[in-house]
């Protein structure tokens, strides 16, 4: 785990109506942990499209306006397809803390991707941490991921 968090990094966050109410939440405990938010939207519980989101974070991590994004709809699944649409992006869901560091330690994601539907505040939140305090651990990993990266159209 990494032992320096919050302060400088910044954290870009992104759902639909579903997610709304949980991002919320999220976007003010992280905030509280030092972190710098960039708040994406959607900004009410009316019907929205989740790819115009996914597309939003996914910018902002491609063009280094942010370190790491979180996206939240209902299932977090439909968040997860559209942001691995875009070439530099390794979105998962995750709904425990345990799956969250190791998604990260093993596939380096840079979008932690949530179901509101699916997950409470606090098993959210300790998903949300454990995404932000675990660094990737290389190795025979990267190898892995450099295959990926060759074979993306």
């Amino acid at each position: 785990m990494s032992e320096v968090i919050g302060s400088t990094s910044v954290i870009v966050f992104g759902c639909d109506h579903a997610g709304f109410l949980l991002q919320q939440h999220l976007m003010e405990k992280v905030k509280a942990h030092g972190f710098h938010v960039i708040d994406c939207g959607t900004d009410d519980e009316l019907s929205v499209d989740y790819p115009d989101f996914a597309e939003r974070v996914a910018e902002r991590i491609l063009h280094q306006k942010a370190e790491k994004g979180i996206l939240i709809c209902g299932t977090g699944m439909g968040m997860a397809i559209a942001a691995n649409r875009h070439r530099g992006i390794r979105a998962a869901c995750c709904y425990d803390a345990n799956q969250a560091t190791i998604a990260r330690q093993h596939n380096d994601i840079n979008v932690l991707c949530l179901g509101s539907r699916l997950s409470d505040e606090a098993v959210a939140f300790e998903c949300v941490m454990a995404f932000l305090k675990t660094d990737f651990d290389g190795g025979r990993h990267q190898r892995r991921l450099d295959k990926i990266d060759k074979n993306a159209a």
